[in-house]
């Protein structure tokens, strides 16, 4: 990503070199926080539930997800994304932009554990208010997580999949460098059969591509 990278140590003792600026995280020392040229990759606070379900409840977000979230919904969400890095040591940050916006999404890593060939995997995910669209900050934020993935957790592999139909999250996957192969499309088995949204499109980044930059 370039600019100046600097080390510190997450609240397991692990050097921690990812984006701009990397520093301890606040929860119990758990979610490192990461700077990168625009944005603050943090850990979630109370108040960001509120403009998180109401990007759980416009339509132009959840085109290609199941549906919308009640505020209920919403909010069990975040629980589970903050258990997550209490799991995993990686997770979903809460995404600021300094200046402009305290709370846009979120972008990070997840783990897939549902039925399908290529499970378990760990995925590169994103989730921004249409507002914060066209502005580049999902690529932005998601090199980061990529970043924390690879240089830090260690992981040999990062995935990203989407509804076949979801051509704006397809392009983005590719500007992170990962690539598709077509017989790794799949049904997501979380989805009902029928729904135009069941097919789903596989993208994969290994350690080796990342490193070399030929992802």
């Amino acid at each position: 990503m370039g600019g100046t990278r600097e080390r510190s140590r997450d609240g397991w003792g692990r050097s921690i070199e990812t984006g701009r600026h990397v520093s301890r995280g606040t929860v119990a020392g758990v979610v490192p926080e990461v700077r990168t040229e625009r944005l603050r990759l943090r850990r979630w606070r109370p108040e960001d539930r509120e403009p998180f379900a109401q990007l759980n409840a416009d339509p132009r977000v959840v085109e290609y997800l199941p549906g919308a979230l009640s505020r209920a919904e919403s909010d069990a969400l975040v629980a589970r994304i903050e258990a997550g890095w209490y799991e995993y040591g990686y997770g979903l940050w809460a995404v600021e932009v300094p200046g402009v916006a305290p709370f846009v999404g979120f972008v990070g890593l997840s783990t897939a554990n549902f039925d399908a060939r290529f499970t378990p995997a760990v995925e590169v995910g994103w989730r921004l208010a249409a507002p914060a669209w066209g502005s580049g900050y999902a690529t932005e934020a998601g090199r980061a997580a990529l970043a924390y993935g690879f240089d830090d957790v260690g992981l040999n592999e990062i995935v990203s999949f989407t509804a076949q139909g979801n051509t704006r999250s397809r392009r983005l996957m590719e500007r992170l460098g990962m690539r598709r192969d077509p017989a790794d499309d799949f049904d997501h088995p979380r989805v009902a059969e029928g729904s135009h949204l069941r097919r789903h499109v596989l993208y994969r980044l290994d350690r080796d591509a990342w490193s070399t930059g030929t992802g």
